[in-house]
């Protein structure tokens, strides 16, 4: 075990590269937060289980307490829309960090082999996130 943490600490950037799990890992959606966050019980290894808040990843939704009813609405049709389709089993891939903290950040595959995030754009729900300043929802 200690040899493991000194490769990981003298090896410039390899620190880094376990900050992300390609998955696929399944899981269940337990809830459906808003458009973009999710609750799962991930299946994280033989019959163990986490449960977690999954920020979708590459999406950015209307906010359910936004600055316009516009706004308001689309989140309510975007949480339904995501509640619809993400129903039971899911798988997440593209598992990283959050970078506000108390969750991950993932894609997410429906049952049907769908990711949500094209989905979600698709549908005119969501604008695409990759982490920078996001657009707004309350111009006509």
């Amino acid at each position: 075990m200690i040899r493991l943490w000194l490769v990981l600490l003298l090896v410039p950037g390899l620190a880094h590269a376990t900050d992300r799990l390609t998955g696929p890992v399944p899981a269940e959606v337990l809830r459906v937060i808003d458009g973009d966050t999710v609750e799962v019980e991930a299946q994280i290894w033989l019959g163990q289980s986490l449960r977690t808040l999954v920020r979708i990843l590459g999406a950015d939704t209307p906010e359910l307490h936004g600055k316009c009813a516009r706004e308001r609405d689309l989140a309510i049709q975007a949480r339904t829309f995501v509640a619809e389709r993400l129903a039971g089993a899911v798988q997440l891939r593209d598992i990283g960090r959050d970078k506000y903290g108390g969750r991950v950040t993932a894609r997410v595959i429906a049952a049907d082999g769908k990711d949500i995030t094209d989905t979600l754009l698709g549908a005119g729900l969501a604008h695409p996130y990759g982490g920078g300043a996001k657009a707004g929802w309350c111009a006509g």
